[in-house]
């Protein structure tokens, strides 16, 4: 049986066998208040040594740093700098560090500060989670670029919604990757945008904010819906309305008072005017032309059946799948590839521009003297001017008096501009139950209002 690990003794082969360790067999000198150079690991004794300075003198002996084997490698060993990060506590509390061989040095240390010349700024954690998959920033609060992780698998849905317990398994790694890289921990605040948190966030509200507490030390969490932190992203804080515009279709619009919403309720029953919109429009074009029947196109049905094989096979291919909606989107470019020679495939682009522009117009702020700045983000808006052209001209028309201006950023920059505002105390959207719900860590609600304020 092996032997307990006793106060102030060094573990070696030959004392504890079962530990591969053939080059620290020494044992610990005197009391274990030092050992020889190469001796690992450091005798308990001693550890408890460097407790005490740290507690009664305020001397930091070591620097924390995931542990350096190859299984955690990918959780945070490689980059950590834990070397490169020794010297940093001495010299910030005015102290010179130590010279490479382990003597102190003497003398005054050079004044080391953040940029600002103050203590650096609060770390912010953001979160894109949609249907393609899920993006996370770290960076900190003063507008450096923050790191960047992706992953293309789609947190899953259940009975409660979307499974806040998947959502964690996939960003702790991803997490625990950008502290290494970035130097950030305990980010004052996260914000986590969804797709589906209207009608699917139950779970994460119950149970994500103390998850990324205990986990990652967030301080305050925000939950967006993925309209939301479009918004933030296309246009940051003002009034306006953005028309997310992928492969379903949702518009979102504030007064800075309320949200209000247009659409966004699925390829089955809305999303009109977008990627799967679109797609199915053209195909049903291809399939008029296929039966004889009136209203079809010659064009899209050759693109068709280029795409997807013979049309009678079409439905067996369709209706099988779970990403039908994506299945239809994909079309969509092809409308848009027909569009300049084929007046069915420009006109299907052109109703598809009026159902944006509708939406635009039923959430933008009616006020005129403030003329609101009014956006399209998204996928679609790659399908170039066959359908930018004719949206051009419905926005013009249903909203003369709002500013039509470029998306400034997308959702996942969004998500890292509402994780500043949160952690700097300017959050400055409304704050709604199921558009954007802040709880503190113990996740509890947060008053309604912009910024908490009844």
């Amino acid at each position: 049986m092996a032997k307990p690990l006793r106060h102030g003794h060094h573990v070696s082969p030959a004392s504890h066998p079962g530990i591969p360790d053939p080059d620290t067999s020494a044992p610990a000198v005197g009391l274990s208040v030092s050992v020889a150079p190469d001796v690992r690991p450091l005798p308990c004794s001693l550890i408890d040594t460097y407790r005490e300075l740290n507690t009664h003198l305020g001397l930091p002996p070591s620097v924390e740093s995931a542990h350096p084997s190859p299984m955690s490698a990918d959780r945070g060993s490689l980059r950590s700098r834990p070397f490169g990060r020794t010297d940093d506590p001495p010299t910030r509390q005015g102290r010179r560090p130590a010279d490479p061989a382990g003597r102190p040095a003497r003398g005054p240390a050079p004044a080391v500060t953040s940029p600002a010349g103050t203590e650096p700024s609060p770390g912010v954690l953001a979160v894109d989670s949609g249907g393609s998959g899920l993006r996370v920033a770290l960076g900190r609060a003063d507008g450096g670029g923050p790191a960047v992780r992706s992953s293309r698998v789609p947190v899953r849905t259940g009975a409660r919604g979307i499974d806040p317990g998947h959502l964690m398994d996939q960003l702790v790694p991803m997490v625990r990757a950008l502290e290494a890289e970035t130097g950030v921990s305990r980010p004052a605040a996260a914000v986590v945008g969804a797709a589906g948190l209207a009608t699917l966030g139950e779970a994460l509200r119950a149970e994500l904010p103390g998850a990324l507490a205990r986990e990652f030390g967030v301080g305050t969490t925000a939950l967006a819906a993925d309209a939301v932190t479009a918004y933030a992203g296309a246009l940051g804080i003002g009034p306006g309305a953005v028309v997310a515009a992928g492969t379903g279709l949702i518009a979102i619009g504030t007064d800075l008072t309320a949200w209000h919403r247009a659409d966004g309720w699925g390829h089955l029953l809305g999303d009109c005017g977008g990627g799967a919109w679109i797609g199915r429009a053209g195909l049903e074009a291809a399939l008029r032309a296929h039966d004889g029947r009136g209203g079809g196109s010659a064009a899209l049905l050759a693109c068709a059946e280029e795409q997807f094989g013979p049309m009678p096979g079409l439905p067996g291919l369709l209706y099988p799948r779970r990403d039908r909606p994506a299945v239809l989107a994909s079309f969509a470019p092809r409308v848009a590839s027909c569009a300049a020679a084929d007046p069915v495939a420009a006109g299907i682009l052109r109703t598809a521009a009026r159902h944006i522009a509708d939406s635009a117009a039923a959430v933008c702020p009616p006020d005129v003297e403030a003329r609101p700045r009014v956006a399209v983000t998204g996928g679609l808006v790659n399908l170039g001017e066959p359908l930018l052209v004719p949206l051009a001209e419905e926005l013009a028309r249903l909203l003369p008096y709002a500013r039509r201006v470029p998306s400034a950023g997308d959702p996942l920059d969004g998500a890292v501009r509402l994780a500043t505002g949160l952690a700097t105390g300017r959050l400055g959207l409304p704050v709604d139950e199921t558009m954007l719900w802040v709880a503190p860590a113990g996740g509890s609600e947060a008053p309604g209002g912009v910024n908490g304020a009844p």
